[in-house]
């Protein structure tokens, strides 16, 4: 079986990485990581084809430590024990620690991270995690705490070229092919920043051509035409099916919104992607209309989480079906941008009202602080008028409830009743 190009081009020094110079330049962290040896546990977040398993061996090539490897999607709780064990007899030889990469660590659940926590804090091994999902959501607080996230990023068409121009020129077999590019558009943009994506195409493309290959942007698209997938989770169909999804939820069409679901899943999305997306929509889309759309939005990404596919595709289809008939209303969205704009410009100096200070010491209670303030609790419907902005904000409206929900009326008309013309517009 031949070696993809990808693996034969596969840099050999941190000097032949391409791309990422905020973490290999001159000044990155990972140079300084290989002149000092100091090491911490560390996470990769970025997404697909971008260099993190390349930079994990690297690390370890040149710091000469013992690596050992784990796929999240095939190891569990036994394989990681295992590896602990045997980088435990390793430091009996040798009196370095040795390095643990796991790839995919988004997809361990907890008790596989569990697992790892114990060794990481007792320095057993030094941990190098890669996720392209955002570690704060997939990896467990007290793993997290111990390591350093460093984010990698796409490659742009400057980087792709020089990727392109080392493989037609140092590659020995299309070195003899005698590549001629003429036009890179259709090669950059089927890449979508992804190194491996560039190299597999160019694969493609030799497997496809006798002698001499030209690289144009038709020939490319024509190549491809029957190996790129409907739905390509990683690149450009990514982000035209996921922003189709959100628009068909918030424009209130079922039918549409689990058309694309299903290309989604089919294509092999990470169901967690989804459903953090339902609950980012339950909050700005549909918000007061209807609370209980959060709720469930929750209980979806919870559940999500626990079973996995294929049964995540049937909570996934009620929480969109549910979410897209839902009432809609961006108004708490409206607000709080409201207000963090108003916030961001505003160089006023505005104390807090007196009254609505703590006063933990005798001196701050002598101050004034917290007097005359009064415990809603203590009066009828617990309510009573006071204020509660800044004295020179009196009266000013962020919120602007939605009056076309039978939800947000409620909460218009309970608005005005407790106080008065007090919020009405001026």
């Amino acid at each position: 079986m031949s070696i993809p190009l990808a693996e034969r081009l596969r840099p050999q020094s941190i000097d032949e990485y391409i791309g990422q110079s905020h973490l290999v330049g001159p000044n990155g962290v990972f140079r300084k990581f290989l002149e000092t040896g100091n090491l911490p546990s560390f996470i990769l977040w970025g997404p697909p084809g971008v260099g993190k398993t390349t930079l994990a061996k690297l690390v370890a090539n040149h710091l000469k430590r013992p690596l050992y490897t784990l796929s999240a999607v095939t190891s569990g709780v036994k394989e990681v024990r295992e590896v602990i064990e045997s980088a435990k007899k390793q430091s009996l030889f040798t009196p370095t620690t040795s390095l643990l990469f796991i790839d995919e660590i988004h997809r361990f659940n907890k008790s596989q991270q569990d697992s790892l926590l114990g060794a990481v804090e007792q320095g057993i091994v030094t941990l190098i995690g890669a996720t392209t999902e955002n570690p704060s959501f997939e990896v467990i607080s007290p793993l997290l705490s111990r390591c350093q996230v460093y984010i990698l990023k796409s490659m742009n068409d400057e980087e792709l070229n020089t990727l392109l121009q080392r493989a037609i020129t140092a590659e020995e077999g299309l070195k003899s092919r005698e590549v001629e590019v003429k036009q890179t558009e259709a090669l950059f943009k089927f890449s979508g920043g992804d190194a491996r994506k560039l190299l597999n195409i160019l694969d493609i493309i030799a497997g496809a051509t006798d002698g001499k290959i030209e690289i144009t942007d038709e020939y490319v698209t024509e190549c491809l035409q029957q190996n790129i997938a409907l739905y390509d989770k990683n690149g450009e169909q990514h982000y035209d099916v996921i922003s189709a999804f959100i628009k068909s939820v918030r424009g209130s069409d079922p039918n549409a919104a689990i058309y694309y679901l299903a290309r989604m899943l089919a294509g092999g999305e990470e169901p967690r992607f989804i459903a953090r997306r339902l609950v980012i929509l339950a909050s700005e889309d549909i918000g007061l209309a209807n609370p209980n759309a959060l709720l469930l939005a929750n209980a979806c990404f919870d559940t999500v989480h626990k079973i996995g596919m294929p049964e995540a595709r049937i909570t996934l289809a009620e929480t969109t079906i549910y979410l897209a008939t839902s009432p809609k209303s961006n108004s708490a969205y409206m607000a709080i941008n409201k207000a963090l704009a108003f916030v961001s410009k505003d160089t006023t100096n505005r104390p807090v009202p007196l009254h609505l200070r703590n006063a933990p010491t005798k001196l701050m209670s002598e101050a004034g602080y917290g007097k005359d303030y009064k415990y809603a609790h203590d009066y009828e419907g617990g309510f009573v008028r006071q204020e509660f902005m800044p004295e020179s904000l009196s009266g000013t409206r962020f919120y602007e409830p939605n009056e076309e929900n039978a939800s947000e009326i409620k909460i218009s008309e309970r608005i005005n009743q407790l106080w008065g013309d007090k919020y009405k517009n001026k």
